[in-house]
C-alpha cells in the first residue's frame, strides 16, 4: 500500500494506517525537527506536534502535494514554533549563521559579542515567525535544513524558480524586520556573495 493510500485510509479514521504512516516517516520527521531545533528534547516535541497536527488534519487533506510533502511542512512549522517558545535554549538552535550573514557576530570570541550573537539569534527566530508561511518554510528548509533548491522544490511541490523567489523575498523581508527592530544594521547583507560561496555547490 502506498503512502498516499495509507493517508486516505487514515483520513477516514483508520488508526492502523496512521500508525504505519508514523513508522514510515518518524525518522525523517525527527531529523528535520532536530536540524531546526538543535536539541533532542525540542525536536521530539516538534515531531510529536507535527504528527498530532497531521492526524487532526487528515480528514481534510486533499493530497494535492502528497502526504510526505505536507507532513514535512507541518514539521518545519512545528519546529520553528517550538524554537520560539524555548528561548532558554536558543543558543543551542542550529541556525545557519553564515547563510544569513550573521557569522561576524556569532563567531567573535568576546563575551559581549557572544551575548550580542545570542540576542541576534533570538531576533532572527522571532523574525522568521513574522514571515508568511510560504516564505518561512522555504527559508527554513534552505538555511536550517540546508536543502538544495531542487530538494526544497520537491518538498514543497513547486518549481525551482518559485523556490528561489520565495527565499529571496524571505531574506529581504527578514532583513527589513530586523533592521526595523534595531537589529543587525551591518550584519545582514543582501546575500549575493554569501549565496555564491555557499549555494553554488548545492544547486
Amino acid at each position: 500500500m502506498t503512502v498516499d493510500e495509507l493517508a486516505r485510509r487514515a483520513g477516514g479514521g483508520d488508526e492502523d494506517a496512521f500508525a504505519e504512516l508514523v513508522r514510515l516517516h518518524e525518522k525523517k520527521v525527527y531529523n528535520l525537527a532536530l536540524r531546526i531545533c538543535g536539541n533532542q528534547e525540542d525536536a521530539a516535541d516538534a515531531a510529536q506536534e507535527a504528527f498530532l497536527s497531521a492526524w487532526r488534519g487528515l480528514p481534510n487533506f486533499r493530497g494535492e502535494a502528497g502526504f510526505s510533502t505536507w507532513l514535512y511542512r507541518l514539521t518545519s512549522n512545528a519546529a520553528i514554533d517550538c524554537l520560539r517558545r524555548s528561548r532558554r535554549r536558543r543558543e543551542e538552535a542550529s541556525l545557519d549563521d553564515e547563510g544569513l550573514g550573521l557569522s561576524a557576530v556569532d563567531r567573535a570570541p568576546s563575551p559581549q559579542a557572544r551575548a550580542e550573537g545570542a540576542e541576534l539569534r533570538r531576533a532572527v527566530l522571532e523574525g522568521l515567525g513574522q514571515l508568511s508561511e510560504d516564505h518561512r518554510q522555504a527559508l527554513a528548509l534552505r538555511e536550517l535544513q540546508e536543502l538544495s533548491y531542487e530538494e526544497i522544490a520537491g518538498a514543497l511541490g513547486v518549481d525551482i524558480g518559485t523556490v528561489k523567489s520565495r527565499i529571496s523575498r524571505a531574506r529581504s523581508a527578514l532583513r527589513k524586520i530586523l533592521l526595523k527592530n534595531g537589529n543587525l544594521s551591518g550584519y545582514l547583507p543582501s546575500k549575493p556573495a554569501a549565496e555564491k560561496q555557499k549555494g553554488g555547490g548545492r544547486r
